[in-house]
């Protein structure tokens, strides 16, 4: 009926709902002590019981409400019946009352795909778990049956790069995204919300957060923790940075860009992947920001195409032209562009 919110906006509604849920699954397990862990190509390369709980909570509650979108998980998992208690059919009344653009607000269910990252962080989440294994009681004051916990310094630094990412397209561009930090405001100890939830849009713009820029006169490059290479220095060495920040996470490196921690996200190798990118591309695209290969040429997110980001990822929030000239040639022939 006339007046009714277009499809786009109900489905980011209930995903960013159904994100703040898969959160929430997300610290239970870690509050739990017994992650699951399974290795699906290495010890870089990680499965815990909340990635398989967290999208089994996203895709079926989203699939429920809207049959005919295309979703497409990190995980691959048997199909099974899904707990009822894993399922959340709530929505965001204040997406709801948001303008949709234009451009989107006639945009069927079959129209859309659905990009899910779980749990972005999985390698920190897992050495966050080690360390709060190692300490006692009296070193994490906590309240039992609730979510409030306050690691040590070390924990907490890893839990920040957790991120749970659902990303929609159209036309195999990212439209919109959603990203919940399940541990944000770990910092501020027992009795604080923890988690927080961001989203955006192009053409509408992104809520959830305060947009920051670094100082223009500053290059801080943020890179992977853990999947480096010769390739990878050598590429962000050629930026010449002021500062390097070595974090984990893709929906991570781009908080860092949106927050003003960090002005480019350099990662010239294939490691990164398609349900890694299309919230954060979404989100940095509704404040002006661009997301690339190395080559400069954007990442489609249609239904057919192949899942790896293979020619490495260059995002930034202003003066991508500076940053994409930066890139050694050697880089480029490393890269295989799509």
């Amino acid at each position: 009926m006339s007046g009714s919110p277009a499809v786009v906006m109900r489905l980011v509604a209930s995903a960013h709902t159904v994100a703040e849920k898969a959160g929430a699954i997300v610290r239970k397990v870690l509050h739990s002590g017994d992650l699951g862990i399974v290795e699906k190509t290495g010890a870089n390369d990680l499965q815990t019981l909340a990635d398989r709980l967290a999208q089994q909570s996203i895709c079926a509650s989203l699939s429920r409400r809207f049959p005919k979108i295309t979703i497409i998980g990190e995980e691959e998992l048997p199909a099974e019946e899904v707990r009822e208690d894993l399922i959340e059919s709530g929505h965001s009344e204040e997406i709801l009352q948001k303008t949709c653009p234009a451009e989107y607000r006639e945009l069927k269910e079959e129209e859309l795909v659905v990009w899910v990252d779980p749990l972005d962080g999985t390698k920190e989440y897992t050495e966050a778990s080690r360390c709060l294994r190692h300490q006692t009681d009296a070193q994490i004051p906590h309240h039992k049956g609730s979510d409030t916990y306050r690691p040590h310094s070390t924990a907490l630094w890893l839990l920040d790069n957790v991120t749970v990412l659902i990303g929609i397209a159209y036309a195999g561009k990212a439209i919109a995204g959603v990203i919940n930090q399940p541990f944000y405001n770990y910092q501020l100890g027992a009795g604080s919300a923890l988690g927080r939830t961001m989203w955006g849009m192009p053409g509408l713009g992104a809520f959830g957060f305060q947009l920051q820029e670094v100082p223009g006169d500053k290059r801080i490059v943020t890179t992977t923790r853990s999947h480096s290479n010769k390739v990878v220095t050598d590429c962000v060495d050629a930026m010449e940075p002021h500062e390097v920040i070595r974090v984990g996470g893709a929906g991570n490196k781009i908080i860092q860009l949106v927050e003003g921690r960090a002005s480019a996200y350099v990662f010239a190798s294939p490691g990164c992947k398609k349900w890694d990118t299309c919230a954060p591309e979404a989100i940095l695209h509704a404040v002006g920001g661009k997301l690339t290969d190395m080559h400069g040429n954007a990442y489609r997110y249609h239904a057919n195409v192949k899942h790896m980001n293979s020619a490495g990822v260059l995002a930034t929030l202003r003066n991508h032209e500076y940053y994409a000239s930066r890139v050694p040639q050697s880089v480029l022939q490393a890269l295989k562009s799509d």
